[in-house]
C-alpha cells in the first residue's frame, strides 16, 4: 500500500550541535512513500520508516551466539536490515579528527533529536501560514512533517564506542577533493546540460529511476526515509532489494566482470567470502550515475561481516582517482528488524514530470530560461 508523501528540496538542518545532511539529497516534486504498516484506521509508526528506536550499534556478539550459516555453509546474511542513524556522512568540524565522540557529545546529539522528535509531534498550529513559494520552515507547508522521518534515534557506535562520522578515512572524515580536471569536467556538464531543458536533464531519482542519495548505492547509505534493505542468498547469487525505490542489486559470486564496455545501474557487482566476510567488488557503472562527483570507471568495494544476531558491520571503499585526490572508506552497522518492505511506488516520472517541464516551458514564454526557472523555483 502506498502513502501520498509531498517532498522538497533538503539541503541543510542544524539540530544542536550536531548537522544533519541528508546524504545529499535533492529530492524534487513528490513521490510515493511505501507503508510498511497499515491496518484498518490504525496507522504504525513504521509507516515510511519512523524507526526511533533503530540502534546504530555494533556491540560484542553473546558469548553463545554462533554465526548462523546457509544450506551451503556460507555465512548467513538473510533478512531485513536497516542503516537508519543520527551519524553524519562526513564529519563535523567541531569534531576535527577525532572519530570517537565523548559519551557527553553523543548524548547531547541523541538528546537534541529526541527533543526535536517531541517538539515535532506536536499539533501544528492551524493558523499559522506559510508565504508561498517560500519554504523556510521545514516542518510548514514545505513537503513532510516529521512523521515521515526515518534518520534513526541514535549516532554509530562500534563495540560501545559512538562514532562522529561514517567516514573513517581520510583521519578526518572529510570527504577528498574533487581533482582540478574532474571539475572543470562537472562544469562543462552543467553548462550543456541545463535542468528542465527535457526529462533526461532531471535527477535520476526524479525520473524514478534510481534511488534518492545513495541509497542504492553503492556505497549504500542512510538516506531521509526508506532506509531498510533486504538480502537473499543462493550459492551462487547474493540479491540485494533497496526499499528506496525499489532497485535490486544483484551480486554474481565467484563470476568475472562483464566487458568495459558494459554499463549498468548501480554498476557490476562480484562477491567472493574472506572468511566469513562477504566482499563485494563493483565496476562498471553508468555515466548517469556518480557519487559526489565520482566517474563510471570508480571501484567501490564492500565487506559485510555478520557480527551478532542483529547487527551486519557494513565497511566500503571507493577508489576513483579521475574523480577523487585521494581513495575514501567508511562503517555504518545494518540492524536486523522486523518491518516487511513493500514496493516504494514512485509515480513521479507518470504524473508530475509532464508539469515540471510544461512550468518550464511556462517560464520561458515570460521570458525566463530553464536555468533562471531552477533558481526561482528551488527552494533554499
Amino acid at each position: 500500500m502506498a502513502v501520498y508523501c509531498p517532498l522538497i528540496d533538503i539541503k541543510e538542518q542544524r539540530v544542536g550541535s550536531a548537522e544533519y545532511i541528508y546524504a545529499g539529497i535533492a529530492m524534487q516534486r513528490r513521490e510515493f512513500c511505501s507503508a510498511r504498516l497499515m491496518c484498518g484506521a490504525v496507522i504504525a509508526l513504521s509507516i515510511c520508516g519512523v524507526a526511533l528506536s533503530h540502534a546504530a550499534d555494533i556491540a560484542p556478539a553473546p558469548k553463545n551466539w554462533q554465526l548462523p550459516r546457509t544450506e551451503t555453509g556460507d555465512p548467513d546474511l538473510q533478512g531485513v536490515w536497516t542503516s537508519a542513524t543520527l551519524t553524519r556522512f562526513d564529519r563535523p568540524d567541531e569534531f576535527g579528527d577525532r572519530l570517537i565522540l565523548t559519551p557527553q557529545e553523543a548524548r547531547k546529539i541523541e538528546g537534541t533529536e529526541e527533543q526535536f522528535v517531541a517538539n515535532a509531534a506536536k499539533p501544528s498550529d492551524p493558523k499559522k501560514k506559510e508565504v508561498a513559494g517560500v519554504c523556510t520552515n521545514f516542518q510548514f507547508g514545505c513537503g513532510y512533517n516529521n512523521f515521515w522521518i526515518d534518520r534513526g534515534s541514535q549516532v554509530i557506535r562500534i563495540d560501545g564506542q559512538p562514532r562522529s562520522s561514517i567516514l573513517i578515512d581520510p583521519p578526518n572524515g572529510k570527504l577528498p577533493p574533487l581533482t582540478a580536471a574532474r571539475r572543470t569536467q562537472l562544469a562543462e556538464h552543467r553548462k550543456t546540460h541545463v535542468r528542465y531543458d527535457g526529462p533526461e536533464t532531471l535527477a535520476l531519482a526524479e525520473r524514478c529511476l534510481l534511488s534518492f542519495g545513495s541509497s542504492s548505492g553503492p556505497p549504500m547509505l542512510p538516506v531521509l526515509y526508506n532506509n531498510h534493505y533486504q538480502i537473499v542468498q543462493t550459492k551462487d547469487t547474493v540479491t540485494i532489494l533497496i526499499e528506496m525505490v525499489h532497485d535490486a542489486r544483484i551480486v554474481r559470486m565467484n563470476d568475472q566482470h562483464v566487458p568495459s564496455s558494459v554499463r549498468k545501474w548501480m554498476g557490476d557487482s562480484i562477491g567472493h567470502w574472506d572468511g566469513n566476510t562477504l566482499v563485494v567488488e563493483t565496476t562498471n557503472f553508468t555515466t548517469q550515475e556518480g557519487f559526489r562527483g565520482s566517474t563510471e570507471n570508480a571501484k567501490v568495494t564492500e565487506r559485510f561481516t555478520r557480527v551478532g544476531p542483529s547487527t551486519i558491520n557494513y565497511k566500503f571503499t571507493v577508489d576513483d582517482p579521475a574523480a577523487f585526490t585521494r581513495s575514501f572508506s567508511g562503517e555504518i552497522p545494518f540492524n536486523k528488524t522486523a518491518d516487511h518492505i513493500y514496493e516504494y511506488g514512485c509515480h513521479e516520472g507518470n504524473y508530475a514530470l509532464p508539469g515540471i517541464l510544461a512550468g518550464a516551458r511556462a517560464q520561458e514564454k515570460n521570458g525566463k530560461s530553464a536555468a533562471d526557472a531552477t533558481t526561482s523555483s528551488a527552494p533554499e
